[in-house]
């Protein structure tokens, strides 16, 4: 069942993922050569907590850490380790945060220093993707129209969707209805309404979609080893368009 949020709870929603998203600038200015992302994850979960919020991930179903530090050719859900981060590297940072019994959830990715062309290309086609599919975020428009306009972006240069992992609804629960594809026919899925909070996130490989999953059950990574990014923002469907929780309106 999707549940559909009153005005109260949307800025309840936007103040958590106001946090959320000052997780992600604060990363912004940490990460580099010679950065740990078990570091990245001590400082998220002080700063959370200095906040008011709680982390969303930590326990959540077992994951063990605050933000999820997926590098290279992992795709999502890799766990903050001791490993040094090196020149050349990109990091997607996934962080969630629950406030007042509202959650936030938003990742980016980022480049550790120069990286070659083929990260840099697909760090922006990523986040591009993610922008383009949050245009479709609007009241009368179909679930799918999100997923069919960030596939069509990406693979019109060259780069492909994962299909094993969605973006999903979100609100009381970090996980809610429905589940939103990066990939879909337009025109079809559910009717969009007022009130819809989605998390939109496109994960995007530089290669073929194909995922394989590492023995602790969580790190999924390229099957084929080529590099993948993720973007997101919770979004909220309302009468004047999408909303973009956590992120300072633009003016009209």
């Amino acid at each position: 069942m999707v549940i559909l949020k009153t005005p109260a709870e949307l800025d309840l929603m936007d103040a958590a993922n106001r946090i959320v998203h000052g997780v992600l600038d604060g990363i912004a200015e940490r990460i580099g050569a010679g950065v740990t992302t078990k570091e990245l994850d001590r400082w998220a979960e002080s700063y959370i907590r200095s906040q008011g919020g709680v982390p969303a991930f930590l326990n959540y179903r077992g994951y063990p850490a605050t933000l999820c530090t997926s590098v290279n050719d992992v795709i999502v859900h890799g766990i903050p380790n001791g490993v040094m981060l090196s020149e050349g590297d990109i990091v997607g940072v996934d962080c969630g945060v629950m406030y007042k019994g509202y959650f936030g959830d938003a990742a980016r990715t980022y480049a550790v220093g120069r990286v070659n062309t083929v990260a840099e290309r697909l760090l922006k086609v990523t986040r591009e993707a993610l922008e383009i599919g949050v245009e479709q975020a609007k009241p009368g428009g179909r679930l799918q129209d999100i997923g069919h306009a960030v596939q069509e972006y990406v693979e019109s240069h060259g780069f492909s969707v994962v299909r094993e992992y969605v973006g999903h609804g979100i609100g009381t629960s970090l996980h809610e209805e429905p589940q939103v594809p990066n990939y879909g026919e337009r025109g079809k899925g559910l009717k969009l309404k007022p009130g819809m909070v989605l998390a939109i996130e496109p994960m995007v490989n530089a290669g073929k979609a194909a995922v394989s999953v590492d023995p602790d059950g969580w790190t999924a990574r390229t099957e084929d080893g080529s590099l993948s990014a993720h973007f997101e923002f919770s979004v909220a469907v309302t009468p004047a368009g999408p909303r973009v929780l956590g992120r300072a309106q633009r003016a009209a």
